[in-house]
């Protein structure tokens, strides 16, 4: 039932008893648990369209007019900004996806949305929904279990096999027509920034940076071994291009600083004015010398004569003119108001320490880079730093030739990425195509007489859930999806039959782990749990008390106000 929930009537009086503010709204029974599983399945439809390398993509334009075209699941449900409580839960869940795992949004969303439509079928038969939960609990924890036995060990050595994951990520995306070359530059960044602590990989992406400039195409997309910045030097007269490049990193401005205090000078005397002025330039003379010193005596240290080396100054905050100056008269580059993020990167790339007051400068704070070169990309000006010693961060200047399709492709990358970090921590792999789902629903159909009672019905509808992520598939690349389960039924039922997926570019039933279409097994084990704790959450609650909208409220004050003044 859906009510104004303004009161419960006692039975013995008659008398009405006030428990909810007025103008609350009360949804309970089976009415609210049907809107909820009308909401959680209306955005899973949504999505079910953009799924596979046939689906489809959206376009998602803002308050403000600003367009975003993509097929990436969390993207479209961030910009989607739904306002039902319910959907919220599913956004939330999403976003859970992506953060821990970073792809098979879709499939989570999805999973729920088809878990509920199942379930709906076995609530008109008056099951009731904690048994449908509990079902539905027991038969994931047999196919995450189930997964981890079917999943595939692999070398993380094998630069191919990798490849192959980034590739399977990149091929639903809008740069299908450049995957093997991104598929390539995502290995190699990846492999760049991972680390081996102890027995375990530790991946930090965050040392990846991606920078985009729409101009080129996709394949001028490039791999950088050090740092980009989207900055220009600071000073005409620098070089734009030093070799063998000391860097000098600082969070320090090279001004001379203002005093916090309102102070005021009174000067009677011009040539006190003179001195004054003088004074300022040699604070700011100081710090460049001091700057160039120490990197000089660093250079002697290291062998390296100063004529064939050179200096870079990065600063976080900014240079004075008059700096600026004195930094070019002795041939240094210099690069101003920097991103912390960035500064951090460079720290990594070169070896440089990040330094807070000059007069701490050491020679030991000094990174290296073979090369520091301002180049134009598209129409702008970036500093590129490469040629570090040992580059623990690394760049992807993405190119494309539309705003739009650079937005699009960094969302790709950071996918594929994802997905390589998660192959290289979990060690192991699954088929993708659709085939995954097939055996592990064709797994849960096989144990749940086992265990028995009604909770069988729940396992079971959690075995034709799964189903309809392979058919989403089929749909999507313009096949039959019944005809297609019938053979990948058949091709599974056979014993070596478990990899069989669909081929959505020639619609045939073929081995997923020969046609090289594989995913880490984490996504997909994240993805069963998040699909589940979604549809067991929305199945729990029978009753919606909402309280009145602020507008609502304000109007119906406003309107008791000016009768009291009446």
């Amino acid at each position: 039932m859906s009510a104004p929930a303004r009161a419960v009537t006692v039975e013995p009086t008659g008398v009405p008893v006030l428990i909810l503010k007025e103008g609350t709204q009360r949804t309970y029974g089976r009415e609210a648990l049907r809107a909820n599983i009308m909401i959680v399945r209306a955005i899973a439809e949504t999505l079910r369209t953009t799924y596979g390398p046939k689906g489809m993509d959206k376009m998602l334009v803002d308050s403000l007019g600003d367009i975003t075209i993509t097929n990436d699941g969390a993207t479209i449900l961030d910009k989607m900004d739904v306002q039902h409580p319910t959907a919220k839960l599913v956004v939330q869940i999403a976003k859970g996806q992506d953060e821990e795992v970073g792809d098979g949004t879709k499939t989570a969303v999805i999973l729920a949305g088809e878990l509920l439509r199942v379930a709906e079928e076995l609530l008109d038969k008056n099951v009731h929904p904690t048994i449908i939960v509990s079902g539905y609990k027991k038969a994931a924890e047999e196919a995450i279990k189930k997964l981890q036995e079917l999943a595939e060990p692999i070398d993380i050595n094998n630069d191919e096999i990798l490849k192959k994951i980034a590739r399977t990520s990149l091929t639903s995306k809008a740069v299908h027509g450049a995957r093997d070359y991104l598929a390539e530059i995502v290995v190699k960044a990846v492999k760049q920034v991972t680390e081996k602590r102890g027995d375990k990989w530790y991946i930090d992406l965050d040392s990846i940076q991606i920078i985009k400039k729409h101009g080129g195409g996709l394949r001028d997309t490039q791999l950088v071994y050090g740092i980009v910045l989207d900055k220009e030097v600071v000073h005409p007269g620098m070089p734009k291009r030093v070799e063998n490049a000391y860097i000098v990193l600082l969070d320090a401005p090279l001004e001379v600083e203002k005093p916090e205090i309102d102070a005021e000078i009174r000067i009677s005397d011009p040539t006190y004015l003179k001195k004054f002025l003088e004074e300022e330039e040699r604070i700011l003379e100081d710090m460049v010398e001091k700057i160039y010193n120490v990197a000089v005596e660093r250079m002697k240290r290291d062998g390296m004569e100063p004529g064939k080396a050179g200096i870079v100054v990065i600063t976080q905050k900014g240079i004075d003119e008059v700096a600026q100056h004195f930094l070019a008269k002795k041939g240094i580059m210099a690069v101003r108001r920097v991103k912390r993020s960035d500064i951090e990167k460079i720290s990594k790339a070169t070896g440089a320490k990040i330094v807070s007051n000059i007069e701490d400068l050491t020679p030991e704070d000094l990174g290296f880079a073979k090369l520091v070169e301002e180049r134009k990309v598209g129409e702008d000006k970036m500093v590129f730093i490469e040629g570090c010693p040992n580059p623990k961060a690394v760049t992807i200047v993405i190119r494309g030739g539309l705003e739009r399709l650079v937005d699009e492709a960094e969302r790709s990358i950071q996918d594929a990425m994802h997905a390589v970090a998660d192959a290289i921590r979990d060690g192991k792999i699954v088929a993708g195509g659709g085939a995954v789902e097939v055996e592990l629903s064709k797994y849960l159909r096989e144990i749940a007489p086992k265990i028995g009672g009604k909770e069988q019905l729940a396992v079971e509808a959690f075995a034709r859930a799964l189903e309809g992520l392979p058919m989403a598939l089929a749909e999507n690349a313009g096949l039959d999806p019944v005809e297609i389960m019938m053979k990948l039924r058949a091709a599974h039922s056979k014993p070596d039959g478990k990899w069989y997926g669909i081929n959505v570019f020639n619609g045939n039933v073929e081995n997923m782990m020969e046609l090289g279409v594989v995913e880490p097994v984490s996504i997909k084990a994240n993805a069963i749990k998040a699909g589940t704790e979604a549809a067991t959450m929305v199945l729990r609650i029978d009753d919606i008390i909402a309280a009145a909208r602020r507008e609502e409220k304000e109007e119906k004050e406003k309107e008791k106000k000016e009768e009291g003044e009446e």
